[in-house]
């Protein structure tokens, strides 16, 4: 009698490099006793669509789509990425412009990046934001520059680019953050389906941790994963990425990267930006 082999996970994860450096040990079957994966590249906009339709059974999602997915999905806690001093931009052709009723545009209404717009505006725009326009994020900076909208909320590379389309930075949205809350700045969450039960979860949470490690204590292993998908990008270019973006809170989002993401999830709350987490809507296993 022949046994079965379990089916792999279906996960979907970017190809930036801080997602690839921390799957790679794992996505190779090099971390012992984790399940196989079926991986599916896709950038966190389709992720967070694919976690309200339910699909998959793992997903890096942004953390401003946990209210809707949290009932079938529990947020694993390591492998995402939350960090300080990598907050998204507002940008202006003009600097000190007032942006009360102004045309803002935005990435994406189901990101942090929006979130963290949202809250800024709350407080330093008091007769309140005019029309918010999603567009894609490489399309925001010529749109600024053009005239096409008041304002930009940028996001990636666009941090170290905006001079070039001579546009000026009238807010950074994570400094805002950081300086209001002294906590990080929560990104990218690791999110897997409820169903697959207490032990598989805590058995992903421990292969997430053990990829990370691995990584870490050998980095040339996952080069060949990391620049394959990481497109044109400058490889010292990626190694700033994967320092920016994977740290402590990678391996373990601990006290102060919970206290990141609730605090986020119940700001936007309280101003009717996402649904209301419930008390125990964090919680793993």
């Amino acid at each position: 009698m022949t046994e079965t082999t379990p089916d792999p996970l279906r996960i979907a994860f970017s190809p930036c490099p801080n997602d690839t450096f921390v799957f790679d040990a794992w996505a190779h079957g090099r971390v012992p006793g984790a399940p196989a994966l079926d991986v599916t590249f896709a950038d966190i906009d389709i992720t967070n669509g694919m976690a309200e339709r339910g699909e998959l059974d793992v997903l890096k999602v942004s953390y401003a789509v946990l209210p809707w997915v949290l009932q079938e999905y529990a947020l694993l806690p390591c492998g995402g990425a939350l960090g300080r001093g990598c907050g998204p931009l507002v940008l202006t052709r003009e600097p000190g412009t007032d942006l009360t009723g102004r045309t803002v545009a935005v990435p994406s209404e189901r990101s942090t990046a929006y979130l963290l717009f949202r809250l800024w505006a709350a407080e330093v725009v008091p007769g309140g934001v005019g029309r918010v326009v999603v567009m894609p994020f490489d399309e925001i900076m010529p749109a600024v520059r053009d005239g096409k909208v008041d304002a930009g909320l940028v996001i990636h590379e666009a941090r170290f680019t905006y001079q070039n389309y001579g546009l000026h930075n009238l807010a950074d949205m994570g400094r805002h953050w950081e300086n209001t809350t002294g906590l990080p700045i929560p990104l990218g969450a690791i999110i897997a389906k409820r169903s697959l039960g207490a032990d598989t979860l805590k058995l992903l949470a421990e292969s997430v941790r053990t990829s990370v490690r691995m990584a870490w204590d050998d980095p040339q292993a996952s080069r060949p994963y990391v620049l394959e998908h990481a497109q044109e990008m400058d490889p010292s270019v990626a190694d700033q990425h994967i320092g920016l973006y994977v740290n402590e809170f990678t391996a373990d989002l601990g006290e102060d990267g919970y206290a990141a993401v609730r605090g986020l999830l119940t700001r936007a709350a309280a101003e009717g930006l996402v649904p209301p987490l419930g008390p125990d809507a964090l919680s793993c296993y």
